[in-house]
Formats: C-alpha cells, sequence, structure tokens
C-alpha cells in the first residue's frame, strides 16, 4: 500500500540501480521500478515492480498513472533517458529535456554540439563501411552504446574490417563512430545540476585496460588535477553542461587531460556507474549523491555538505585467461578495515576470457583511506593476495 507516502519511479532495476533503490527506501518513499529483465534484482526490494520494456512509452504512462508518480529517477544508465525525459515532459516531473537526452545518448550529435560550442573535444565522423575514408590510428564506437562496448583502437586500414565487424555487433545502428585518439590521462567529474546552478562533488582518476580496448579497469577518488587545469575545467564543465540543458541531474562527464590541455570525450546527465556515485564519492567526500539526486528529483534542496576528506577507490580484478584450476580464499580481504566492499564472481572450471568490455569483468573491490599512497599500497597487497590459477584453454 502507498498510503500518503510520495511515490517514485526507478528506471532500472539491475546491480547498478540497486543502492539507488535501497536509498529510496530509506527515505520512506514508495518506490516503483521497472525493468524489461522480469528476473531484475531490483524486484527483492523495491515496493512494485512491473516489466516493461525500455521503448514501451505507453507502457510506463500506465505504471505512473497507477502508483500516481510524483517524480522519476535512475542511474548509472544512459538507455531510459529519452524515455524519462518524454514521460516527465507528460507529467510535469523536474528532469531534462528531450532535445538534452537525445544529444547525449548520440554520440555523434554530442560531437556536432561540442563543435558548435567550440569546445575542446575528441572530433569524430560517421562510417558506414570498412572502406570510407579514415585517418589512423582512430577509436571505433557505437554512437548509441556504453560501458566500452564495441570501443576499440584501430592503427591501420589492415585491422579495420574486423574490428568494424566486432563493434557493429553492439550498436543497432547502421554506422560507427571514428573517433580521433586523443593522448591524455583519463578522468571524470561527478555533479549535480539543480536551480540553474551546477556543482562539481568530486573528480575521478580513471585507470583503463590496454590496448585495443577502453575498459576501465580502476576508479580513484579525489583526482590529483594542479589548480590552473581544475579551474580550467570548471569553466569549460560550467558552459558545456549549461549548453546541453543539464538541470535537474546529475552528470558524469569523460576527458582526457595531458600537460593542462583538457579534452571532452563524452558527457552524460546521469549519474556515474562503477559504484562511482554511489560509493566512491560517499566514501571520499561523505556527500551520498544519490539522496542528492533523489531530492533534486523531488524538488527538494539537496544535501552537498562535505563532512569527509578521504580517498577511495575501486579495482576490478583482471586475470590470465584460461581454465580456472586453483582459487585462494577471496573472502579473506574483508579482514582488511578499509575495505568497505567486494564482489568476485568466479569459481573453479570456469572461463575467463579477454576484458573486452565492462560487462566481462568479474570482480572489484573497493576502498576508503587516508591518502593515495596507502590506498595504492593497500592495492597492490590485495592483489598480491588473491590468487587464481588457470589452465590455458
Amino acid at each position: 500500500m502507498k498510503d500518503n507516502k510520495k511515490s517514485i519511479l526507478v528506471f532500472g532495476g539491475a546491480d547498478f540501480q540497486l543502492s539507488l533503490i535501497k536509498e529510496c527506501l530509506d527515505m520512506s518513499l514508495y518506490t516503483v521500478v521497472i525493468d524489461p529483465n522480469p528476473n531484475a534484482i531490483a524486484q527483492q526490494y523495491a515496493n512494485a515492480f512491473e516489466v516493461v520494456d525500455g521503448k514501451d512509452f505507453e507502457g510506463t504512462c500506465k505504471v505512473v498513472e497507477k502508483y500516481k508518480i510524483d517524480a522519476i529517477v535512475t542511474a548509472a544508465t544512459d538507455k531510459p533517458l529519452v524515455m524519462m525525459a518524454q514521460i516527465a515532459k507528460k507529467y510535469n516531473f523536474k528532469f531534462f529535456s528531450e532535445e538534452t537526452a537525445k544529444l547525449c545518448t548520440d554520440k555523434f550529435l554530442m560531437k556536432q554540439k561540442f563543435a558548435e560550442l567550440e569546445l575542446p573535444f575528441a572530433k569524430g565522423n560517421i562510417i558506414k563501411t570498412a572502406n570510407d575514408k579514415i585517418n589512423f590510428p582512430i577509436v571505433i564506437k557505437p554512437t548509441d552504446n556504453s560501458g566500452s562496448r564495441g570501443v576499440i583502437f584501430c592503427k591501420n586500414k589492415n585491422e579495420l574490417e574486423n574490428i568494424f565487424k566486432e563493434s557493429i555487433q553492439y550498436t543497432r545502428k547502421p554506422y560507427l563512430l571514428a573517433e580521433e585518439f586523443i593522448d591524455g590521462k583519463e578522468y571524470s567529474i561527478e555533479s549535480l545540476h539543480f536551480n540553474g546552478k551546477s556543482k562539481i562533488i568530486q573528480i575521478t582518476e580513471k585507470t583503463v585496460s590496454s590496448l585495443p580496448y577502453f575498459v576501465e579497469l580502476g576508479h580513484v577518488q579525489p583526482a590529483v588535477l594542479d589548480k590552473e587545469v581544475y579551474k580550467k575545467l570548471e569553466a569549460l564543465l560550467g558552459k558545456v553542461t549549461k549548453a546541453f540543458g543539464f538541470e535537474n541531474c546529475g552528470s558524469h562527464n569523460e576527458v582526457k587531460i595531458k600537460d593542462g590541455k583538457i579534452t571532452f570525450i563524452e558527457i552524460s546527465p546521469r549519474l556515474g556507474g562503477d559504484f562511482i556515485s554511489s560509493k566512491l564519492v560517499k566514501a571520499s567526500t561523505g556527500i551520498n549523491m544519490e539522496k542528492a539526486l533523489l531530492q533534486i528529483a523531488l524538488g527538494e534542496k539537496p544535501n552537498l555538505s562535505n563532512s569527509k576528506d578521504s580517498v577511495s577507490g575501486i579495482f576490478f580484478f583482471c586475470f590470465e585467461p584460461g581454465i580456472i584450476s586453483k582459487i585462494n580464499d577471496v573472502k579473506q580481504i574483508l579482514n582488511i578495515p578499509e575495505v568497505i566492499d567486494y564482489s568476485f564472481n568466479l569459481k573453479i572450471g570456469d572461463k575467463i576470457s579477454e576484458i573486452t568490455s565492462s560487462i566481462d569483468r568479474y570482480g572489484y573491490f573497493i576502498l576508503k583511506t587516508d591518502n593515495r599512497d596507502n590506498l595504492f599500497d593497500l592495492k597492490e597487497n590485495i592483489l598480491n593476495q588473491i590468487k587464481v590459477n588457470t589452465d590455458k584453454i
């Protein structure tokens, strides 16, 4: 029964939305979750769960009306953003526009907007076949996917045909994006946008896999940046989020920085995945971004008081490909006080394949420490403790 509780509709019921759903419940919101997967983990927690296809506008409207929804929200996924913007417009929910959603879920449209704004960005063009004219080296990627799916570095023409075939599997479009390769260290900026204001909450330093893939294998907060670079980044971010129409949302914006030069790669008006917004930000700053996002969605002033000054990081396991023949006791890492969470999804007999996208990763651990040196020392100690033996296939 809803009783007199405010009701909120969460789009998505997978692992990366789970902490947001739990936050809704902690705030005593009547929590309704929709997901196309009838076995989504959220159904174990939500007050109500409905199976709705991601493109089913009328079906989503029925859920809104059935439960007298007061606000809508999601986290760590781009897929429902256009639908959510359409629903928000119809029911006058606090959200951003459909134009904003479309610009940020199509990487080519996003680049056209970057160019219009004369911002520094990774330039790119649409290619429909492996025979299209391209300047190498290049990054091939779908225009409409996330999680590094189908994102592949291509050195020359000889590699392009096979890379095109691999990448095109990750899109519904008949084309791909050929994006210039930008050298530099990767960062993401975690922000909130409300009442016409934008506030950077934290900046994340990233570690990615070796080429040709770009899978994120680690995130550390806070990133170490020169003050001048931070000021420049803050100014650029304010300009881009205003022009793209970020309002009533969080954002996860990715850049590369080298020798003080900032280049935008992608931006998105939603909270970051990989537990960046849900766990790392809370551990490093004390700010609960998910609760703040819910407060924004409900028309309330978000609580952004900073009560911590710590260092946090998430690190994903990466082992040699093969068939697992032996695993030591992974749970032992829970005896380390600085470990605040972990997941390990392998057992003897499992096949370990090369990690080519985020969905291939099979476990992680999250640390919270008082300084960066301790964080990285602990990381190395833990990775040395976890022993997984594999037999070649």
